[in-house]
This record gives C-alpha cells, structure tokens and sequence, in this order.
C-alpha cells in the first residue's frame, strides 16, 4: 500500500509542481507551514530543525542539532513520499521521534505542505 501511496504522491508532486495548481499548493502550503513554526523554521533551528536543504537529506543530520536517537538511526531520506509518511503520523514513522506532533491527517493539507516546502527549502 505505502508503495502506491508514495508512487501517487511522488506523481502528484511531479504534476503539481509543473502546473498553476502548484502555486495554489504552494500558497495553501506556505499557511499551513505557519502551523509548524512554533517549533520549526525554514533557516533556523527551534525546538525542531531548520527546514532548509530539507529534501535529498538523511534525517537526524542537520549539524548542531540535538536530534532523537530514533530519528538518527531511522534511516530515511527526506523525498516527498518519505515526508508525507512521517507526516501523516510522526511517531508511527518513527516510534521515539522527540517530534510530539500528532501529524497532519488531510491528505490534501500535506501535500500542499510538501508543495511548499519543495520551493521554499531549496539549498542557497
């Protein structure tokens, strides 16, 4: 089921970021990133780490952070499906993540989140 489920997504994401419905995504994305910046910023580290680079990067790796043993061991690199998983449900995905978010449930929301986040973490 997950490889259906990252293979529509990993599509969706491909379609939506080479079309005006991805502005839209990205837009809807940017206000629902506003939710996670109690704890996480695009540039800095907070409670959680900074986003920037986020895509292509092994989790548990952004220097100076102090990161969950479960999240350093947990193997993932940060594609749009793996994000999606985690944030479906952050401590299903990794059980022990430091991350108490109970996750964002609508499929929709986070794919825009992702949306986003693809535009607005690229490296510098």
């Amino acid at each position: 089921m997950w490889k259906w489920r990252s293979l529509l997504l990993g599509l969706m994401v491909s379609v939506v970021t080479n079309s005006a419905w991805a502005e839209s995504g990205a837009v809807r994305g940017r206000q629902i990133y506003e939710r996670c910046q109690g704890c996480h910023s695009i540039d800095r580290d907070r409670a959680g780490p900074r986003h920037r680079g986020l895509f292509g990067r092994r989790a548990g790796t952004v220097p100076g952070f102090a990161y969950s043993d479960a999240m350093r061991r947990s193997g993932i690199i940060w594609t749009a499906a793996t994000l999606d998983r985690f944030l479906a449900a952050p401590t299903k995905a990794v059980p022990g993540t430091s991350m108490g978010f109970d996750g964002v449930k609508d499929p929709r929301e986070r794919a825009d989140l992702i949306a986003y986040l693809i535009g607005a973490t690229e490296p510098r």
